[in-house]
């Protein structure tokens, strides 16, 4: 046990320190970002390199459902070999005992990364940047809604009940009142989060009943995928705590903002350290402009990965606070690719599209992935758009079906995240599509039962 406490990072050590590690989770990813698994006591985690989960958790939808994915050998549900990564240990302060998450890797009986794994998907992403000298950063911004505790389905969600016993209110933004609304919650997402080791960079107000906005620091692709992955669990576990859900739907009220997950990206030569986007005098560089093309080129093939859901789609509609196009704008938060004020040292392309129903390793991979593209194809973007881009033409997928369609023609990409995981992934998401289409919804019946 010993051994194990000596691999545990900082944080992790200093949450145990003067007490006994009782259990550990060991878990991983699955294509909709649910955290798969198992909990073992520690003195069996510490004894063991490995264990088995069936490839099969790749394969499955949303629901429950299967997509048949499995390839030649059929549905048999082989083994994964999972390796723990150590250095992803931290706490889960809100258990009753004392214990660890840790996320492990995937691998097939002959040691090859799973490639439908998200986590190996977005490594392989960034190794395509390291052989080419390129080292990715990223900062995800991660919206949700605190919402009145929904059991029925069937039911509206409805903003939560605030500190002061009326209903979270909209067209708050920014507001110190409306956060301290939600004080309690807060500073269970703060104790949860120190414990944990993560740094949060700030915590805001958003413009939807209940919705709030998390900033995390830049860094490490991987690592801040990671950290959102962990984040989802915590804010839903402190929002349990205090009697309401956290939801991180694309759009879970109708007449209220969507969420997003924006992911700010920069590239660093790994020779100088220097910002690729910023040339020795401090200009805008080739490089800049070929990133920002890319986005452009590719983006709408990767909104099936970034927008993975029938819902993700509610968000791209005129007057929803929203981008509905490609346009790209330096300080204009209309425009889907956003250049944000910053020095040049932290010059940086925003990606407005991502909703926060994203897999967060699948997201950052499939947009840097379109960065990657456009880097090395070293087109030039459109003029920048000056002026409000939410009334300009919507040029991206509308539903899911559509931005399927888009993504299983997409060989460039499917080549950057992987042509196994592109099969994988097409056949599940059209599976999860399909199933939706046979349910008939409220509007169907109101508007079509007796007038058509």
């Amino acid at each position: 046990m010993s051994e194990l406490m000596d691999k545990l990072p900082t944080a992790a050590r200093e949450y145990l320190e003067g007490r006994r590690l009782d259990e550990v989770e060991c878990i991983i990813s699955d294509l909709p970002g649910i955290a798969r698994g198992k909990a073992m006591p520690a003195s069996k985690f510490a004894k063991q390199e490995y264990f088995h989960l069936p490839d099969s958790i790749f394969f499955q939808t949303i629901t429950g459902d299967w997509g048949e994915a499995a390839g030649e050998d059929g549905f048999i549900e082989k083994d994964m070999i999972l390796r723990p990564d150590m250095s992803t240990a931290t706490a889960a302060p809100w258990t009753g005992d004392w214990t660890l998450q840790v996320i492990h890797d995937a691998y097939d009986r002959d040691g090859n990364t799973v490639p439908y794994s998200p986590r190996n998907v977005l490594k392989r992403v960034c190794q395509l940047y390291a052989d080419k000298g390129w080292k990715p950063v990223v900062a995800p911004e991660m919206e949700f809604y605190l919402v009145a505790r929904n059991i029925n389905p069937a039911d509206d969600i409805k903003p939560m009940m605030g500190r002061s016993g009326r209903p979270a209110a909209a067209r708050q933004a920014y507001s110190m009142t409306a956060v301290d609304e939600f004080g309690p919650v807060i500073d269970d997402i703060y104790d949860f989060a120190e414990a944990q080791g993560f740094e949060i960079d700030g915590i805001t107000q958003e413009g939807g009943a209940g919705q709030l906005e998390i900033n995390l620091r830049h860094g490490s692709p991987v690592k801040l995928a990671d950290e959102v992955f962990y984040f989802k669990r915590l804010i839903r576990e402190a929002a349990l705590r205090h009697d309401c859900f956290a939801t991180f739907m694309a759009k879970p009220i109708a007449d209220e903002p969507g969420s997003a997950m924006h992911i700010h990206h920069s590239v660093l030569d790994m020779k100088t350290g220097q910002n690729i986007f910023a040339g020795p005098n401090e200009e805008e560089t080739d490089a800049f402009f070929h990133f920002i093309a890319g986005m452009q080129n590719h983006m709408a093939d990767a909104l099936a990965v970034t927008a993975p859901y029938v819902n993700s789609y509610r968000r791209y509609v005129k007057g929803s606070a929203a981008p509905i196009n490609l346009e790209w704008g330096r300080d204009n938060r209309t425009t889907g690719i956003r250049v944000p004020l910053a020095s040049p040292s932290a010059r940086r392309v925003e990606n407005r599209l991502a909703g926060m129903d994203c897999n967060p390793y699948l997201a950052i991979a499939a947009s840097l992935a379109c960065g990657y593209l456009g880097l090395v194809e070293a087109k030039a973007p459109k003029d920048e758009f000056k002026g409000d881009a939410y009334d300009g033409d919507g040029d991206i997928p509308q539903v899911l079906g559509s931005a399927l369609d888009l993504f299983e023609e997409a060989t460039a990409l499917h080549k950057v995240l992987g042509p196994e995981f592109a099969r994988v992934y097409g056949i599940v998401k059209r599976a999860e599509y399909e199933e939706f289409l046979h349910v008939i919804s409220p509007w169907e019946r109101e508007h079509l039962l007796l007038n058509v």
